[in-house]
């Protein structure tokens, strides 16, 4: 068993010997493949790096020529960019010179034309000073005139007399400017027979037909008024009030006079106007609790100032439109009454046309149907003529008047025979 251990040992031994000496002469075979190779590799990198550098040398030479030309090209921007610089600075200088030039005609003409201006606008306002000035010396002038009329205005309300004119003068241009001429009259008898006339009266239409009056009359307590003015300014109250009742008492005396005087219905309306002409007056005295309605309650008078009776002469306006148009309506009741009436002898005698009209229709229907068709019966064993003219002139028939009869009577459309007598009904005597 030893033995061929060994046997077996030197075996492997000897193998192995065998194995490391071709692994020997292997590792010589690739060294010197190796070599080959490298030597291979290194002349090829030769080679290539010797391509590279000469190519790089070509590109460093070529770049070393753009460089050239780049500073070449930058060295003429340099100069052209002096030369420009150079022109602008030139042309700079002389546009300066040129606008300071303009600028000083400018400057001259500016100044020569604001002083023409100037001048212009100062006699101007000196023409416009002299103008208002003359017109302020008229307007004293005119101040003075007023003055002086506002003198004689005082001087004028300061007379009973001339005062009631005043009113009457304004009341007359609001009727006037409102009403109708036909519709108000002025110094009018309102009671008949009574010889006293108020200074105007409205028209009102009655019910009948008959005129209404209505009394206006103008009244203005001057004096009263002054004196509840000048009570007011002063501050003192006692102869406020004291004002305020003489003031009241001359109303209430008015409004009694009216009253008595020209309030008589059915003649007049049931109440009167007193008119104050002034604004301030009317303003004053309905500012007064209760004193219109005491004037209303005790004499029926109602009083109005100058807004105040145009409104209500408006309303009365109307009042005459809605009795204009009321009768307006009455007549056209009337005149639709006898037309209604007409119409009931229109509706007969249209129904007698109607029936006459159909009794001529069937007789016409009767001779035109049966009577023809009966008449060609008992001609038509005869014998016909030749020609129609020859028949005309056997019956002695003119060709034109048959020419215009034919036209005439020629018919709009068929005719339908009518009545219960068909076209093949027997004739009487048949």
């Amino acid at each position: 068993m030893d033995l061929l251990a060994l046997a077996a040992a030197l075996v492997a031994v000897v193998a192995l010997v065998v194995v490391l000496i071709e692994l020997g002469r292997t590792r010589s075979l690739v060294d010197g493949r190796l070599s080959e190779v490298r030597d291979v590799v290194d002349g090829r990198l030769a080679q290539q790096l010797g391509a590279q550098q000469a190519s790089l040398a070509n590109q460093q030479r070529a770049v070393a020529d753009q460089q050239r030309a780049v500073s070449e090209q930058l060295a003429q921007a340099d100069r052209r960019l002096q030369e420009i610089r150079t022109t602008l600075d030139v042309q700079l200088k002389a546009l300066q010179e040129d606008n300071a030039a303009q600028l000083e005609r400018m400057r001259a003409t500016v100044d020569e034309k604001l002083q023409r201006t100037l001048n212009e606008r100062i006699s101007q306002s000196f023409s416009l000073v002299n103008e208002r000035l003359a017109q302020v010396d008229r307007g004293l002038g005119e101040m003075k005139g007023l003055a002086q009329d506002v003198g004689g205005l005082k001087r004028v309300l300061s007379n009973v007399k001339t005062r009631g004119i005043v009113g009457e003068i304004q009341l007359g241009a609001i009727l006037k400017e409102i009403l109708a001429p036909g519709q108000y009259e002025e110094n009018v008898e309102v009671v008949a027979g009574s010889g006293r006339r108020v200074e105007f009266a409205v028209k009102l239409p009655g019910e009948s037909g008959e005129t209404t009056w209505l009394p206006i009359d103008a009244k203005f307590p001057g004096d009263a008024y002054e004196h509840l003015r000048a009570a007011e300014e002063s501050g003192d109250a006692e102869a406020v009030e004291r004002a305020w009742r003489q003031l009241e008492e001359r109303l209430r005396l008015e409004a009694k006079d009216i009253h008595e005087k020209y309030v008589a219905p059915p003649e007049t309306t049931s109440f009167g106007i007193l008119f104050l002409p002034f604004e301030g007056l009317y303003a004053e005295v309905v500012g007064r609790p209760g004193l219109l309605e005491r004037l209303q309650r005790d004499w029926r008078v109602s009083v109005a100032g100058p807004s105040t009776m145009a409104a209500l002469l408006n309303s009365l306006q109307m009042g005459f439109q809605t009795v204009a148009i009321q009768r307006r309506a009455d007549e056209i009741q009337q005149v639709l009454a006898a037309v209604k009436t007409e119409f009931a002898t229109y509706q007969g005698m249209l129904a007698k046309a109607q029936k006459q009209l159909g009794t001529v229709s069937k007789t016409i229907d009767q001779l035109a149907g049966r009577r023809s068709r009966a008449m060609e019966r008992r001609l038509r064993g005869l014998t016909e003529l030749d020609s129609l003219e020859e028949a005309d002139r056997v019956l002695g028939i003119d060709a034109a008047d048959d020419a215009d009869s034919d036209v005439a009577a020629e018919p709009d459309g068929p005719a339908e025979p009518a009545g219960p007598a068909g076209p093949d009904a027997p004739l009487a005597g048949e």
